[in-house]
């Protein structure tokens, strides 16, 4: 059965203004229920990250300052998250989603996250709307327990995933592999263990293309026995940060080349939801539930 991570406070309230798109977080299970591509006994909702699992990650100075509400001004900043309680807390419930998706999917072939993909913090800091890094700290407790296995993070958002790479960089049980807008944020990239930059404008035949040649040497080379999949759709064409012009079905096919490939060795997947910034929410949710739409109708 197909469970999905959810949790009311994934939609936390945010400043009038503020240019994060939260209302998805409850516009996508809505419409998945509604058209019947999932059940409401497919959610469940995860509880709040204990700390001594987020410290398998992030530094004990920076956890008691994001614990305590002391991030500095500077610091918020950039994080573009005015800092609250609330939101440390949802942060950790979305860190434990992804983390409980691991178990689901080892007994399912894949599980899906509403929220996640939180690519962009580092051990010690939070950058680029990310507090905590739910693919490093699923990663490591998945090392933890599978310590012959090599875990293999598939990032797709238009932005590298800086934070994910500095974390993993010389961990050889952790393979991380970013597919990313060159001239996007971050301006300063850090070295995945493969990163493949891509010109602005890009489109969905060379896209598609360079990503099945790409996932079936890696496949081979790491032999991963855990997939995590950040799936940002900040790919798309409609895409305000973008600058890469993937149609609607273009990142549907990226989900489907990613998923058969995990499909065919065998291997469970993760999916972490990621970014996404059309002007219309709904081309945005629209994106996200082709992925959940992929998902049912590969692995049932």
């Amino acid at each position: 059965m197909l469970r999905i991570a959810w949790h009311p406070c994934y939609a936390h309230p945010l400043p009038e203004g503020h240019r994060f798109p939260m209302a998805k977080y409850d516009l996508l299970p809505e419409l998945l229920i509604r058209e019947g591509s999932i059940s409401p006994s497919a959610l469940f909702n995860p509880d709040p990250m204990a700390e001594s699992d987020i410290l398998r990650i992030h530094t004990p100075d920076y956890w008691r300052k994001l614990r305590d509400l002391a991030l500095s001004p500077q610091e918020q900043r950039r994080t573009g998250f005015p800092l609250s309680e609330s939101l440390v807390l949802r942060e950790r419930i979305i860190m434990q989603g992804t983390s409980d998706c691991v178990d689901f999917a080892i007994s399912h072939g894949i599980s899906l996250n509403i929220a996640g993909g939180t690519h962009h913090a580092y051990a010690d800091r939070g950058e680029g709307f990310c507090l905590l890094n739910d693919l490093a700290l699923a990663a490591s407790g998945f090392i933890q327990r599978f310590r012959e296995k090599r875990v293999l993070i598939v990032d797709l958002d238009v932005h590298q995933g800086n934070g994910t790479a500095a974390i993993f960089s010389g961990s050889p049980e952790v393979f991380t592999f970013s597919m990313h807008g060159a001239s996007n944020y971050p301006m300063h990239k850090e070295k995945s263990d493969l990163d493949i930059p891509l010109p602005d404008g890009i489109g969905d035949r060379e896209y598609l293309s360079i990503l099945e040649e790409n996932l079936r040497s890696l496949f081979l080379s790491v032999e991963p026995g855990l997939v995590l999949y950040q799936c940002g759709v900040d790919v798309l064409e409609s895409d305000k940060l973008g600058k890469l012009s993937l149609s609607l079905d273009g990142c549907r096919q990226r989900d489907y080349l990613v998923m058969k490939a995990c499909l065919e060795a065998n291997v469970p997947l993760v999916c972490a939801m990621g970014g996404g910034y059309s002007a219309d929410v709904n081309t945005v949710v629209e994106a996200h539930a082709n992925t959940f739409r992929m998902a049912v109708e590969l692995f049932g």
